[in-house]
């Protein structure tokens, strides 16, 4: 079954034209990343299923329903879930706050606390610690807990390895593949070019705005990976 299906998208900021002709389909359960150098419209994928950038051409469906009513802010409710990049922990909040926020939408599922804790063990060890206080690997595992809080059928991440070392994007890489095991999809926009071969099944290529290659990643070597992305 279908969850995200982008058909012909044109997006645009205000006048400026991001995406061009941009098609991308994401099953329920699968695992997804979009590819490209900076700067060429990854995140505006995102953004024009959120109302951020506006649609100007095309069809954007989140579970067979247009996603014309959704907006960033009412995401969660609708079941997309949005790891940012740069993680944006709310300041002022504790770890349990930062989770607890993530959850307000009451949308029922396995994900609570308890399990984001089990998960997450290192974050049950710091419940009453500020959430900016927490190192950047652990303010990762904040953001994917706080997102899963919303028990989404979609999970986006957008370059959660920035930052990090690589013993922690190991370990993201292994939980990531766990989350999709479970039943949640995962979109990884990315440019680690490990992380994405460990976790994603299939991906798209994105050059200036627009899709200029999609297949998927069994059999796909590093080599040849990184050779499709310096485009």
């Amino acid at each position: 079954m279908t969850l995200l299906s982008l058909r012909n998208v044109d997006a645009y900021y205000g006048r400026a034209q991001i995406l061009h002709d941009v098609s991308v389909e994401i099953a329920a359960g699968e695992r997804v990343a979009i590819l490209g150098r900076n700067g060429v419209g990854k995140t505006t994928i995102v953004n024009a299923c959120l109302g951020v950038a506006s649609v100007h051409r095309g069809q954007i469906a989140f579970g067979g329903r247009a996603v014309s009513t959704i907006r960033h802010f009412t995401a969660a409710r609708a079941g997309i879930a949005v790891v940012p990049q740069g993680r944006r922990i709310v300041p002022g909040l504790t770890v349990k706050e930062n989770l607890l926020l993530g959850g307000a939408v009451n949308r029922k599922g396995a994900w609570t606390i308890d399990t984001v804790f089990e998960l997450f063990p290192m974050l049950r060890e710091r419940t009453e610690m500020a959430g900016t206080a927490l190192s950047g690997g652990q303010q990762q595992m904040l953001a994917i807990g706080r997102a899963l809080m919303a028990n989404p059928d979609l999970l986006v991440l957008d370059e959660p390895s920035e930052g990090l070392a690589p013993v922690i994007v190991d370990g993201l890489a292994d939980t990531l593949r766990d989350l999709a095991a479970s039943g949640t999809a995962i979109l990884l926009i990315e440019q680690n070019f490990g992380l994405v071969h460990r976790v994603a099944e299939r991906y798209y290529l994105l050059s200036k705005g627009a899709i200029v290659e999609t297949g998927w990643l069994a059999g796909l070597s590093m080599e040849t990976l990184k050779k499709h992305v310096a485009v």
